[in-house]
């Protein structure tokens, strides 16, 4: 089964700025860990909620609002895939995530295969 990963940075992105620098250097380790298991396919850090750009077509006219699409503390801060035998591998793998253990959260979803 193949999920994507949807990272929710929640408020430890506000941390990043007060950890030491060997902190920063053992979450990025962390990362690094990730991103070599094998069925991770690394994605994208994304820039902030504020800087999306929110597209919908009413009665034929495409409408733009800056922002996200809902207002929320828990924006999707990036993403990854990972193929992996079942929910519990990818359950694990989440939670090695470092965002999950700084105020953010790992929402796993199946991709749909045609």
């Amino acid at each position: 089964m193949k999920y994507l990963m949807l990272i929710h940075h929640g408020q430890s992105l506000e941390k990043w700025e007060t950890l030491s620098e060997d902190e920063k250097g053992a979450l990025y380790g962390a990362w690094k860990a990730i991103n070599e298991t094998p069925g991770v396919t690394p994605g994208l850090q994304l820039e902030p909620a504020e800087m999306a750009t929110t597209v919908r077509v009413r009665d034929g006219k495409t409408l733009t609002t800056e922002g996200p699409f809902a207002e929320t503390k828990e924006a999707i801060g990036g993403y990854f895939h990972f193929e992996a035998d079942d929910l519990e591998a990818a359950i694990e793998l989440a939670a090695r995530v470092p965002s999950t253990g700084h105020g953010g959260a790992i929402e796993i979803r199946p991709i749909v295969e045609w």
